[in-house]
C-alpha cells in the first residue's frame, strides 16, 4: 500500500510559477515510476509528465513540455512538478500516483496509487 499526499497548489497569475510535491509513504519509493496527472473542471483527467524509478527516463505531455519539469528525490520519497510560465488552461486539480515498476507509462490506468490532488488556479 502506498500513500500520496500532494501540496504546494494555488492561486497564481498567468505568466507565474508554482511547485508541486508529492510524498509517499513505504519504504520502496525507488521501486515505482510517477507521474502527474490534471483534471479540469468539467473534463478528463489527463496526463502531464511522468519519471521512471530511477529518473532516467522522463515523459511530458506535448503543452507542457519546456514549461514544466518533473524530478524526484528518491531519499525523500518526494516528487515534484514544477510549474513555469502558467497559462490559464493549466488550471485543474492535480494528481500524483504511482505505479510498481521501472516502466514510465502516461496512461491512468497503468498506475496504481493516487493522491488526492491539489488545485492550480491560473488567473488571467
Amino acid at each position: 500500500q502506498v500513500q500520496l499526499v500532494e501540496s504546494g497548489g494555488g492561486l497564481v497569475p498567468a505568466g507565474g510559477s508554482l511547485s508541486l510535491s508529492c510524498a509517499a509513504s513505504g519504504r520502496t519509493f525507488s521501486s515505482y515510476a510517477m507521474g502527474w496527472f490534471r483534471q479540469a473542471s468539467g473534463k478528463e483527467r489527463e496526463f502531464v509528465a511522468a519519471i521512471s524509478s530511477s529518473s532516467s527516463n522522463i515523459y511530458y505531455e506535448d503543452g507542457v513540455k519546456g514549461r514544466f519539469t518533473i524530478s524526484r528525490d528518491n531519499a525523500k520519497n518526494t516528487v515534484y512538478l514544477q510549474m513555469n510560465s502558467l497559462k490559464p488552461e493549466d488550471t485543474a486539480v492535480y494528481f500524483c500516483a504511482s505505479r510498481l515498476g521501472v516502466a514510465v507509462r502516461r496512461t491512468i490506468n497503468a498506475y496504481d496509487y493516487w493522491g488526492q490532488g491539489t488545485q492550480v488556479t491560473v488567473s488571467s
